[in-house]
């Protein structure tokens, strides 16, 4: 018995303007959100110290923080790492020139006063430069992915829903980068892979519902291209909500389990899978059928001379001797 019915009759189309509006209002709240706060950069892309402690015991992570910003540190940050015993600190590069030695050796100093035997595991430098690097190679890689798709779409289907797709795409990373602002959720390469993760996420979603058009578009003799796209994302709706709801279980227990480090990982990944989700109906779907999709673009080619009567005579040998 199947938990979710595939013989659902919902009109999304019927509220793909208001859908569209309301991503135009989301985008925009994000852009301008980018434009006056911008990212929340981590030590991946600002440089900078990360330095690993192991406690003997889970410490209060308030006043980790409050005898750091009593030694004078700034815009640090302090997060567990695996167990509650285990904490990361992050400091920016300072204006001093404090060396990542100086730097850990004056944490390690600072919070040891608080609690014996703490032991340094890690001590890690990124410096601006190489931080600068990454963010421009981050977004090269987003760039490269979306030319990708816009090429492999084009001769896979058709270049309305190519474009219909890149479309899609680039209205999911700016929606849920646009998120990571508004919400000033630490961005660091771990967020970076995220976003790639969303964009394979929602392009797989998106070729489904594609595909499933497609053959209905050359199966079907009657309906508007209006009507079989709603029939085609009807037909898909049951295996969506199931890898969606799926999906989210596990990034739920993520966000929750996994640790402060891995938080704003998770937290991409959510955002992105209700938003790739979204977008496959309201962005790709509808926007193939507003630049004009109709079956004689999704008709398979007849060869020449397919639609002609066979009138090759037989050889003798094979002619009804009957006749």
């Amino acid at each position: 018995m199947d938990i979710i019915k595939s013989d659902t009759k919902i009109n999304f189309l019927r509220f793909s303007n208001v859908a569209l509006m309301l991503s135009a209002l989301v985008l925009i709240a994000g852009i301008v959100s980018l434009s006056v706060r911008g990212l929340n950069f981590g030590l991946d892309f600002t440089g900078g110290t990360l330095i690993e402690l192991h406690y003997p015991e889970a410490p209060e992570l308030s006043e980790v923080r409050q005898a750091l910003e009593n030694e004078g540190f700034d815009e640090f940050v302090v997060q567990t790492f695996g167990t509650a015993r285990d904490i990361v600190v992050r400091i920016p590069v300072g204006e001093d020139g404090e060396t990542s030695a100086d730097v850990s050796t004056r944490v390690l100093e600072t919070l040891s006063g608080q609690m014996a035997n703490i032991e340094m595991r890690r001590v890690e430098f990124v410096g601006p430069q190489i931080g600068q690097e990454l963010a421009e190679q981050g977004g090269l890689a987003l760039l490269y992915v979306l030319i990708g798709v816009l090429i492999y779409i084009s001769f896979r289907f058709q270049w309305r829903f190519a474009v219909g797709a890149v479309s899609a795409l680039v209205h999911d990373v700016l929606l849920v980068v646009g998120v990571l602002s508004i919400f000033q959720v630490s961005f660091d390469l771990t967020v970076v892979a995220a976003i790639l993760a969303v964009i394979g996420y929602s392009l797989n979603d998106t070729i489904v519902v594609y595909d499933r058009l497609r053959e209905n578009f050359q199966t079907k003799r009657k309906g508007s291209p209006e009507e079989l796209t709603n029939l085609s994302i009807n037909q898909m709706l049951g295996r969506t909500l199931m890898t969606s709801l799926t999906t989210l279980l596990v990034l739920i227990a993520l966000f929750y389990f996994g640790g402060e480090i891995i938080h704003a990982f998770a937290f991409t990944l959510i955002v992105g899978v209700f938003v790739g989700t979204y977008s496959s109906v309201y962005v790709a779907g509808s926007m193939a059928v507003k630049l004009g999709v109709s079956k004689m673009d999704l008709m398979p080619v007849q060869k020449e001379g397919a639609d002609q009567p066979d009138t090759e005579v037989l050889p003798e040998r094979f002619r009804n001797r009957d006749a």
